[in-house]
């Protein structure tokens, strides 16, 4: 499993933050998808037998983990960007409830569909949208991974999307679903480039994206908390891009594409000489490293979902968002 770690990460994650999600996979057998030259083929990424099977396996194993906050029950079913969000939870979890969770209820994901597309080469991957018993009336939306016929399949996005907002997808006459390259140039934006422009917009806005919670809006709440009475708050938004955080993309039915992708953010608190920062709760205290004093530096990933548009008609609309807390640093 490939990860794009960057420079010395502050990883973890603040519990809260999360909207009590993880995910896992399984291995897909042989039958119903046998690939002789996967790196050449242009075949389904698994049948819908098996991907109905690697839901619940995912559905099994986070709750496994989940009930004892133990990462080492569904380490090896997730990546990517849900990696480090699942694995920061459960460790801030346990640090905090060394006997597991107390509040533990087991989730259910029902009526689930899946959007499996045909391509050539890896990695191989498909959507699973599901409603579950956590997060409302919104859908789940799991991007399950793998590189090779004998990997297991991992899960590598989850975010949360009102029903109304997932879109049709176009499928051929078998129903299977068409994959977006990321260097594809009929879209508003590149999917491989959304994840640069997205960290680009948070920091000086522009045109790029639809107003909305996940843009205008954050940028909102950014300016009004930036400066209060003894504390000034900085951001820093990255891509990510390489490995298993990479972009995923599936063709709509009106042209454009459903993208997946992953950005890095670092919020830094620093209060005024003769004060100190403000207590954090103890999600964030379990994963930070040094004694907080006068400043707070955290590390959060975020897994987006993007309706990017055919080019020329319209903006970039971030449909979801699911960010953790992945580590801290007081000083």
């Amino acid at each position: 499993m490939s990860r794009d770690r960057g420079p010395r990460r502050l990883r973890r994650l603040d519990r809260s933050a999360l909207i009590a999600a993880s995910v896992t996979a399984l291995s897909l057998t042989a039958s119903g998808c046998v690939v002789v030259h996967g790196e050449r083929e242009v075949l389904p990424a698994t049948t819908r037998a098996e991907a109905a099977k690697a839901l619940q396996q995912f559905t099994t194993a986070y709750n496994k983990a989940d009930k004892e906050y133990d990462s080492s029950l569904d380490a090896g079913h997730t990546t990517g960007a849900l990696a480090d969000i699942d694995s920061a939870r459960l460790k801030a979890g346990r640090a905090n409830n060394p006997d597991g969770n107390p509040q533990h209820t087991p989730l259910k994901l029902t009526d689930a569909k899946f959007t499996i597309p045909k391509k050539a080469g890896w990695p191989r991957w498909f959507v699973a949208d599901a409603a579950g018993n956590k997060g409302g009336d919104a859908r789940w939306l799991l991007v399950f991974t793998r590189n090779g016929l004998d990997e297991t399949w991992q899960a590598a996005y989850l975010t949360l999307v009102a029903p109304d907002d997932v879109p049709e997808f176009k499928t051929d006459k078998d129903g299977w679903a068409e994959a977006v390259p990321a260097n594809s140039a009929e879209l508003a934006v590149p999917p491989g480039e959304l994840s640069k422009d997205y960290a680009t917009y948070l920091k000086d806005g522009g045109d790029t994206f639809a107003d909305g919670s996940h843009t205008s809006g954050w940028r909102a709440d950014r300016k009004k908390n930036a400066i209060r009475p003894g504390l000034v708050t900085q951001w820093i938004d990255e891509p990510v891009t390489g490995g298993d955080y990479a972009p995923l993309a599936l063709r709509t039915a009106d042209g454009g594409a459903l993208v997946f992708f992953t950005t890095r953010h670092y919020e830094k608190q620093t209060a005024h000489t003769g004060t100190s920062v403000p207590t954090p709760n103890d999600s964030v205290l379990a994963l930070t490293e040094g004694e907080v004093k006068q400043s707070l530096t955290m590390e959060l990933v975020s897994n987006e979902v993007a309706l990017d548009p055919r080019k020329g008609s319209g903006k970039v609309s971030v449909l979801g968002r699911i960010q953790g807390l992945t580590s801290a640093k007081g000083e």
